[in-house]
């Protein structure tokens, strides 16, 4: 298994998946601060009341709900594609990794560059918090716990999306269902909580540290058994897909 993950991490080199994660987490920090700049929303930075980083929590939630399902799809598409294109999986064989095993190093390799790019994603959102002049005092805890599953949902959605790309030779159904996800995901932020918990891409409006209330934007305490309970599923499913891949004869 660490052969097949050193492996997965040649071929990023190859395909350049670090400078492609980054600018799509420049892009993503980018459009979650733009409302920093509105006059409306300066106003309220030295407004503990107004909850300014509470507003900005929830911008940035909204933008990762809108942008994370594409881009883990592109990254899954683009690692298991080559597989397809290059004979990779006869080649992998030869070597004694099984298709299922290959799925599951692309996993942890993929999972391993990811865990830094959220983190470094919601810092770029904080400090542009801090760069556009908000004074009042910050609570980091919400932004850690968001911080935190959004990349385990992140992680279980690459899952998905690298059986698929993997069963499906054509990744432009891979890449469809992600943008379809994107759409779900901020149209279940609108929704009612329990029907969220129902669609898998509303574990992106599940996992919210801040909400709307009224006039005013407020902390919220995510459901975390119905979380863990979507995550233990997505592990169980994963791995079961991926022994059945083993068995398969490329």
């Amino acid at each position: 298994m660490r052969r097949a993950i050193r492996l997965e991490f040649r071929k990023m080199r190859r395909l350049r998946t670090a400078p492609i994660l980054a600018v799509l987490v420049a892009a993503v920090a980018a459009l979650s601060s733009t409302s920093l700049f509105s006059g409306s929303t300066r106003d309220t930075f030295h407004d503990a009341g107004a909850a300014p980083w509470t507003g900005l929590l929830l911008t940035y939630t909204m933008m990762s709900a809108m942008t994370s399902p594409i881009l883990v799809a592109v990254l899954a598409s683009r690692q298991t594609d080559i597989e397809h294109s290059g004979a990779g999986w006869t080649l992998a064989s030869t070597a004694g990794h099984t298709p299922g095993t290959l799925c599951r190093a692309k996993l942890a390799a993929l999972g391993l560059v990811l865990a830094p790019a959220v983190a470094v994603q919601s810092l770029l959102v904080l400090g542009a918090g801090a760069l556009a002049g908000i004074r009042t005092p910050l609570d980091l805890g919400p932004w850690a716990g968001y911080t935190a599953l959004l990349f385990l949902v992140d992680t279980a959605f690459l899952a998905l999306h690298i059986w698929l790309a993997s069963v499906v030779e054509n990744q432009l159904v891979s890449v469809g269902v992600g943008m379809l996800g994107a759409f779900l995901a901020v149209f279940t932020l609108l929704m009612p909580g329990a029907t969220s918990r129902i669609i898998p891409w509303g574990y992106y409006a599940v996992i919210s540290h801040a909400r709307q209330q009224d006039a005013d934007v407020v902390h919220t305490s995510p459901p975390y058994g119905w979380i863990a309970g979507f995550l233990l599923l997505v592990g169980v499913v994963f791995a079961q897909v991926t022994r059945r891949l083993d068995r398969l004869e490329r």
